[in-house]
């Protein structure tokens, strides 16, 4: 007589997703860390980023340039990414790293729906409960005391939804450009998305005034782990083994990242969160869930890295 049948053990590929995952989830706690303003802690952020890209593109013989029609989804994608780094640090400094990565993480809606109503995607059903459910767990999350808020927590939840929508430019422009043919590497191609956000957000600081002076050996090394452990290795283990898992489990271990960091700011930061909270905490990653696999495609869409 045999015993119950064991579950399948991990695949690889799953491993190294929930690594990168948990790498990832540290972003928001480095830039909270970091003493330095947020326009220049996405700088280094990029800086840092593109040197450990651009190191791993050169050790790979990758090409970095194959023409200004490829060089374009760079450019578009860089622009989106700073808009997304822009907007997504300042809501971490307003609301906090768990609630600013939870609202960035809302970019599946934003993609799904793009795909819907440019596309011509299928609304799955998957997608259509998932856009009720969000809505509800942002409700019990800042909803319900909306009222008792100050201007700043106002305008981070705001800063969050926006970088929501540049996060799903960003992604729609990386999708566009991996459908190119002769198209460059992923890596090289995010070394490039790299060094084209590095260089407008430092203009965005010459624009506002803002120092990009790092004022001590700590941040330095903040940001230099934010860089590289995020920005690039972090990345580079989840996309190379994103198609490799099925898109429905892939789609639930990369929740572990807005999960971990909302732990993180708890354990980390102190941040008070009531039961109510933390409900409509669960119900907002349930809908990010639902709402992670594409319509048609069936592919996952990934967490913000």
């Amino acid at each position: 007589m045999t015993g119950p049948a064991s579950p399948p053990a991990p695949h690889r590929g799953e491993l190294e997703i929930v690594a990168g995952s948990v790498l990832i989830s540290f972003s928001a706690v480095f830039v909270k860390l970091a003493h330095i303003g947020p326009t220049a802690a996405g700088v280094y952020r990029n800086v840092f980023g593109a040197v450990a890209l651009l190191a791993l593109v050169a050790l790979r013989r990758d090409r970095l340039w194959k023409g200004m029609r490829r060089a374009r989804w760079a450019l578009a994608a860089g622009a989106c990414f700073t808009a997304d780094i822009y907007f997504w640090h300042r809501s971490i400094n307003y609301v906090g790293p768990g609630l600013a990565t939870i609202l960035g993480n809302f970019q599946v809606f934003f993609v799904a729906g793009t795909g819907i109503l440019v596309f011509h995607e299928r609304a799955t059903l998957r997608f259509l409960l998932a856009v009720p459910l969000a809505v509800t767990g942002l409700f019990l999350l800042v909803g319900l005391h909306w009222g008792d808020f100050d201007a700043t927590y106002r305008r981070g939840v705001f800063y969050g939804l926006l970088t929501a929508a540049s996060y799903a430019a960003y992604l729609l422009c990386l999708r566009a450009a991996g459908r190119e043919r002769d198209r460059l590497s992923a890596v090289a191609n995010m070394a490039g998305v790299s060094v084209v956000t590095a260089t407008l957000l430092t203009a965005i600081a010459a624009a506002q005034g803002d120092s990009l002076r790092i004022p001590d050996a700590r941040t330095l090394l903040v940001l230099v782990a934010y860089g590289v452990l995020c920005q690039a290795i972090g990345w580079i283990i989840i996309s190379r083994r994103l198609r490799e898992v099925d898109a429905s489990r892939a789609s639930l271990i990369l929740l572990l990242q807005p999960s971990l960091t909302l732990i993180w700011d708890i354990l980390f930061f102190d941040r008070p969160t009531a039961p109510i909270e933390a409900g409509g905490a669960a119900l907002a990653l349930a809908a990010i869930y639902l709402g992670s696999v594409r319509p048609r495609t069936g592919s996952a869409v990934g967490g913000r890295p």
